[in-house]
């Protein structure tokens, strides 16, 4: 199971992934502020209907109503937008610091294996002299 992880992890363009990591960063905060900056749709109240009202009346009275269900969708749809780009931009924060984190463990692997190459060679060479004897 774990070489299925392994092989996936490296087919995986690291250095693109960390080179765009602040570009995925920096489009969230622009998104954020944009939507941000918008205000929501006002309603407009509707004015009381009186009992005899002509067609006219009706039909603009009807129009009204949906005028008021329509901006009260986009009321709701802009907060839903605002929440979504709020999602969005923490979730490229914490890529970025996933990527960060990343690249610093790399580092500190590449590291190890050479330490590590370092000290076979020294027991490889510890091992010759010690059966030349």
């Amino acid at each position: 199971m774990a070489i299925g992880w392994l092989s996936i992890i490296q087919l995986v363009p690291w250095s693109d992934v960390i080179s765009n990591a602040p570009k995925v960063a920096e489009g969230a905060k622009k998104l954020w502020n944009a939507v941000s900056r918008k205000q929501p749709v006002l309603e407009v109240p509707a004015s009381g209907t009186q009992p005899a009202l002509s067609a006219e009346a009706q039909a603009i009275a009807s129009l009204q109503a949906q005028l008021a269900a329509a901006d009260e969708a986009i009321s709701d749809l802009h907060g839903q937008m605002l929440e979504s780009t709020e999602l969005i931009k923490a979730l490229a924060d914490q890529n970025t610091q996933l990527i960060k984190r990343v690249e610093v463990n790399r580092i500190r692997v590449l590291w190890l294996a050479a330490i590590t190459a370092v000290l076979g060679v020294i027991a490889v060479i510890s091992l010759a002299m010690t059966l030349a004897r």
